[in-house]
């Protein structure tokens, strides 16, 4: 486990195969997986269980109802509306990355009450978004990567 744990927080996920992806890819990383409300999957589903492989007990996870109650300490939200770029960051200990759902991303309220602390990934202008699981792994990567990869082998 890493000693500057990050958190990855996804708001209200809709896809469980995503959600299992990322929840390996905690696992692997030693990053903390946190669920807001509501979800429009069952955690034991089938497909989420599938994806996340035999990982789920090495992951940190938590199911919040909100995500005001997720936000501690420095947080980053990414989105494709975002209008810097998630390179930009100098990625602090314990940082929250923070993701919208696959099908509406991060609400309005989100962008207007937090709009300095939003990041993108680069893409070729005709591209409307990357799959969630892989987004978060770029981003989460990144903040490992400056941290050389502390903890991880």
């Amino acid at each position: 486990m890493s000693q500057f744990p990050l958190k990855v927080i996804l708001f209200s996920p809709d896809i469980p195969q995503n959600a299992g992806n990322i929840a390996r890819t905690c696992a692997v990383t030693g990053a903390k997986l946190t669920l807001v409300r509501p979800l429009s999957f069952n955690l034991s589903s089938r497909q989420v269980k599938r994806a996340g492989l035999d990982y789920w007990n090495d992951v940190d996870i938590e199911v919040v109802d909100s995500l005001e109650e997720a936000l501690h300490g420095p947080f980053y939200f990414f989105s494709t509306k975002g209008k810097k770029f998630y390179t930009e960051i100098s990625f602090e200990d314990n940082a929250s990355l923070v993701f919208g759902s696959e099908t509406g991303g991060l609400p309005q309220w989100v962008h207007e009450k937090w709009q300095d602390s939003f990041y993108t990934i680069p893409m070729r202008k005709m591209a409307r978004s990357l799959n969630l699981s892989n987004a978060v792994a770029i981003v989460l990567y990144e903040a490992l990567r400056q941290k050389n990869f502390t903890g991880l082998r």
